[in-house]
């Protein structure tokens, strides 16, 4: 056995895990893997187990196992079923004392295609033999999908699934397998291109097929029947479970899942500098997103990250203002960038002020050296302190490709900040772009440096999203109250005006309600009955 081992410093560890799905692995003072888990976000999941109250709330198993935590490990998968996979397998191979599930003989459903037969069937297997000379796809994570997927293979390309054997007499007269001709009257080799084509849309060229079904849900919506619209939809998100591209993880990949871990924030950042031409490691990062998902609600984000790593209390959250009823990221990147360094412009003049020196104390709002030849910037960073919201960054990124890093760049001009170094990160194909520049710059896809990149960019979507997903929600609540009788949308705004939300309503007594202006006792009460009834 080996020795014990020093206990890592797992919360200052926790801040370079990035908010991805994949797979955590705890190990004991030994090293020996104790538990294997899998998250939709990383870092969630695995902040949860170093929280007191976590403890404290525990029943004595999960007690036992956080107390036996010395150090953890992660890997980073594509997607939530890629880390159920991955989990699976890494159970089976380490065999964790703390967990239970996947530690017997089950295997996930895999799909067998004998193309030996005559009449090829698709079917449903745990176990993959490389001899037999068959066609397998999968594993897959969701068993429903997957079966699903296959009712919708039978009725789309016309292949058998399940039994064996040449069609019985049932199936050649069933209306399932009549597409496009006949199968009664189709030969083995007409059927085998069914099965050609149906394999293909197994290994996920599937576009095409998906987006014709996505056309017809649309439609289905636009004609009222929502009954149809709703179950193409469901058939659709059972289709892109089982026809996403997944990673296919084996126990050879093993040595590879200290890989993620092994983040070192100083390298990255010093080889980013490098390949950006900056005079130094970019300390201080600020990136920026814009999630427009419908013209409704614009929002945009900001995350700032501080020697590699989040600074999580110095994220910003906007909400468009000089675009509505439309979507134009190249002015809803203008206006944040604006907003975010006035911002910082004024609180740096405030801090100038504090400090008593009036002639260099107001930051100008305007480029202009005729009274001094020391910019904006100079001023803002002598007057800044480190880790507060009116600092500057080192580097600024925003998420897309020239046209978003034009429209920034013409801010910055404007606020006298040309000289903050800034790109555009192109998620497609990870293209940089830096201003002046007509070709992009491309990193190595495993440098530390672009990871680094994504990272930041990836935050930031997320935070852009959540926030989105917010207001959307907020709004979805608000809308309960025009279908209350008696309140009018003067009302309406009155009600949110006091409480804040429809959530606060709910919580607040019918006296209450009867104490916002225009709202007497009788409709309070009338209020109180329908949210309690629609809650």
């Amino acid at each position: 056995m080996q020795a014990p081992r020093e206990k890592t410093d797992l919360k200052t560890k926790l801040g370079d895990v990035p908010h991805k799905p994949g797979v955590y692995l705890h190990r004991d003072r030994f090293g020996r893997v104790i538990y294997v888990g899998k998250a939709r976000d990383l870092r969630k999941r695995l902040s949860n187990y170093f929280t007191p109250s976590r403890l404290m709330r525990a029943d004595p198993k999960v007690r036992a196992l956080i107390e036996a935590i010395h150090d953890f490990d992660w890997h980073i998968a594509g997607s939530e079923p890629e880390a159920l996979l991955l989990e699976g397998k890494l159970i089976k191979e380490y065999r964790p004392r703390y967990n239970v599930s996947f530690r017997d003989d089950k295997r996930f459903l895999l799909v067998k295609v004998d193309v030996g037969e005559e009449w090829p069937r698709f079917r449903l297997t745990r176990l993959k033999n490389p001899d037999d000379g068959c066609r397998y796809f999968g594993p897959f994570a969701h068993s429903g999908a997957l079966r699903q997927t296959l009712t919708f293979m039978r009725k789309r390309f016309g292949v058998l699934t399940f039994g064996r054997g040449s069609p019985t007499e049932r199936e050649r007269r069933s209306s399932t397998y009549q597409v496009p001709m006949k199968l009664a009257e189709a030969t083995p080799e007409q059927y085998r291109g069914r099965v050609a084509k149906a394999c293909e849309f197994m290994e996920g060229q599937s576009k095409e097929l998906l987006s014709g079904l996505e056309d017809e849900m649309k439609n289905a919506a636009a004609k009222l029947d929502f009954e149809r619209a709703a179950e193409l939809r469901n058939m659709l998100d059972d289709l892109r479970k089982t026809t996403k591209p997944m990673t296919r993880y084996t126990t050879t990949m093993r040595h590879r899942l200290k890989l993620p871990g092994a983040i070192d924030p100083a390298t990255d950042l010093a080889e980013l500098g490098e390949e950006l031409g900056l005079p130094g490691p970019p300390r201080r990062m600020e990136c920026f997103d814009i999630s427009n998902i419908s013209t409704t609600h614009v929002v945009a984000s900001m995350v700032c990250f501080i020697d590699g790593r989040p600074a999580n209390h110095l994220y910003r959250r906007y909400r468009i203002k000089s675009i509505e009823g439309r979507q134009d990221d190249f002015a809803s990147m203008a206006e944040v960038v604006r907003r975010r360094y006035s911002r910082a412009l004024r609180e740096i003049s405030e801090l100038g002020m504090q400090n008593a020196e009036p002639e260099n104390s107001v930051v100008r709002e305007h480029v202009d050296y005729s009274f001094s030849q020391e910019g904006n910037v100079e001023i803002a960073r002598r007057f800044a302190k480190p880790g507060e919201t009116g600092t500057l960054p080192d580097l600024i990124i925003v998420d897309g490709g020239k046209g978003q890093l034009s429209s920034a760049c013409g801010e910055l001009q404007v606020l006298g900040l040309s000289e903050i170094p800034i790109i555009g990160l192109a998620k497609e194909f990870e293209e940089i772009y830096r201003p002046g520049k007509s070709v992009p710059r491309l990193l190595k896809r495993d440098s530390g440096a672009l990871k680094l990149l994504q990272r930041i960019r990836d935050e930031a979507h997320r935070w852009a999203n959540g926030y989105h997903q917010l207001l959307m929600k907020r709004r979805i609540g608000e809308s309960l109250l025009d279908d209350c009788a008696g309140v009018s949308a003067t009302r309406k705004q009155a009600l949110l005006r006091k409480f804040g939300s429809v959530a606060r309503i709910r919580r607040a007594t019918v006296e209450q309600i009867a104490g916002v202006p225009g709202v007497g006792a009788k409709l309070a009460e009338t209020i109180a009955i329908f949210l309690k009834d629609h809650g």
